[in-house]
């Protein structure tokens, strides 16, 4: 049996005439091949350590408020290093290099190997200490290299593994958005990465440019995602960024046409509860892609149109996908302030808390379904609806991977997926290899669901 009711070329138009609600359900269940093999989960799209310079044409701006002759400019160390080297005469020797001082920078050992920065040293001397004569050689050396570190969720992609991360381009133009302080305490955004000829980087837009303004709003002060958010778009459509290459460059205003390459990973539908008036938005979502959180509050702005009184979120077969995505949905169901998740790196001094910022969409009692393939970013909504006594969880123990990712781009066009992080429910557990235990094995009633969140939120206020 199948809960895809809504896969139609309107995806998210809900079907017509749904059945009604048995009182004790067993819900439908499809297995799903996961979108990342490993339940690997993202909090970045693309990240390069050197940048990737083509030609091509952008259109002038007309005098910035962003940019002064009188302005104190410094080039920031990576934007001098920039090569200008196209990226098919990329030395081998230096695609296998790359891959090295992105794992140097940025690993994280949480398989208590006891990763040696002294050991890795020793291992790039003795790589690079002889002629790699084909890329192909490289990228073998690239993976025994990763392959070295014993953690299974690092490892290399070929171009064509890594052209299939467009799907998880939180902009639709093919960018990685990071926001950097500035010498004043601000924050301004800088693109981190892009797609190599993704709709960005073929319009001019290059690594280490700040993004300015978005269709004309000023986007100072506002986080990543909010600005990720701002370029999004119907399919083939155009935005106009302004941008400002590096420190000292020209301010240029770029128009770039959106290229959507995500598919929506939500499927809704509204039932009927037997023998009751009260209706049922069960929600399903294959995976945290682009388009899950705007797809998600759309099927539920409709489905509390249509008079849903509780709410079923289905996350079973879900390997996780980007984690802000997963972040950003927890949020629409956690009250301003609440913890979503904790996250750690390689410094574990160095904690991280984020929460949420707004009150939540929707307050009905909620359902989340889990089950062994329940991973990653679902993980981290799962608990983080649980731990905040928002949602009771149904079904099976989740698959336990508390790690983040992050992808990184090579000059050639490659990639390697490095462990960058992990993180921690708000109750302060470390799921990875353990799980989430689900409230329930079998659906509950929901007067059971209501009582047991009652009780969870007493116990909580103390």
């Amino acid at each position: 049996m199948r809960v895809v009711l809504c896969n139609s070329a309107s995806p998210l138009t809900p079907i017509p005439k749904p059945p009604t609600f048995p009182a004790t359900v067993n819900w439908p269940h499809k297995t799903l091949v996961g979108a990342l093999t490993g339940a690997l989960s993202f909090s970045l799209l693309i990240s390069s350590p050197s940048s990737i310079a083509l030609d091509s044409a952008s259109v002038p701006a007309s005098p910035s408020s962003h940019s002064s002759a009188t302005d104190y400019c410094r080039q920031d160390d990576d934007t001098e290093a920039m090569s200008e080297t196209a990226p098919e005469l990329v030395t081998n020797e230096a695609i296998v290099e790359e891959a090295w001082n992105i794992v140097n920078d940025s690993f994280l050992d949480s398989s208590r190997r006891r990763w040696s920065s002294d050991i890795w040293k020793q291992k790039k001397e003795d790589i690079l200490g002889t002629s790699i004569q084909t890329r192909s050689k490289a990228h073998d050396i690239i993976r025994r290299m990763l392959a070295s570190l014993g953690d299974p969720y690092t490892r290399f992609l070929s171009p064509a593994e890594f052209s299939k991360m467009a799907r998880y381009d939180m902009t639709g133009i093919g960018i990685n958005l990071r926001e950097v302080q500035d010498d004043n305490g601000g924050v301004k955004l800088k693109v981190l990465g892009l797609i190599l000829d993704g709709p960005a980087h073929a319009a001019g837009v290059r690594q280490g440019d700040e993004i300015l303004s978005v269709n004309g709003m000023d986007v100072t002060g506002k986080s990543a995602f909010e600005a990720s958010s701002l370029l999004q778009g119907p399919n083939e459509t155009f935005v106009t960024l302004e941008v400002k290459h590096g420190n000292c460059g020209p301010v240029q205003s770029i128009q770039v046409q959106r290229q959507l390459v995500a598919r929506t990973p939500v499927f809704y539908r509204l039932e009927k509860i037997e023998n009751s008036a009260a209706s049922v938005g069960y929600m399903r979502l294959k995976e945290f892609n682009a388009l899950a959180r705007k797809d998600l509050v759309i099927a539920m702005k409709r489905l509390q149109d249509m008079g849903a009184k509780y709410f079923v979120l289905d996350l079973r077969d879900n390997l996780g996908g980007l984690v802000q995505a997963g972040i950003e949905i927890a949020k629409l169901f956690l009250n301003e302030g609440e913890t979503v998740t904790y996250t750690v790196g390689r410094d574990p001094q160095h904690e991280k808390t984020i929460t949420a910022e707004t009150a939540p969409l929707i307050t009905a009692p909620l359902i989340v379904l889990v089950n062994n393939k329940t991973a990653s970013a679902s993980e981290i909504v799962s608990a983080a609806l649980h731990d905040n006594c928002r949602a009771v969880l149904v079904g099976q123990r989740t698959f336990g991977k508390g790690l983040i990712q992050s992808v990184f781009e090579l000059h050639d066009g490659s990639g390697v997926v490095v462990t960058i992080g992990k993180y921690v429910t708000p109750n302060y557990l470390d799921i990875n290899k353990n799980g989430i235990e689900p409230d329930f094995r079998e659906f509950p009633a929901w007067s059971e669901v209501t009582q047991h969140l009652a009780q969870c939120n007493k116990l909580r206020q103390g």
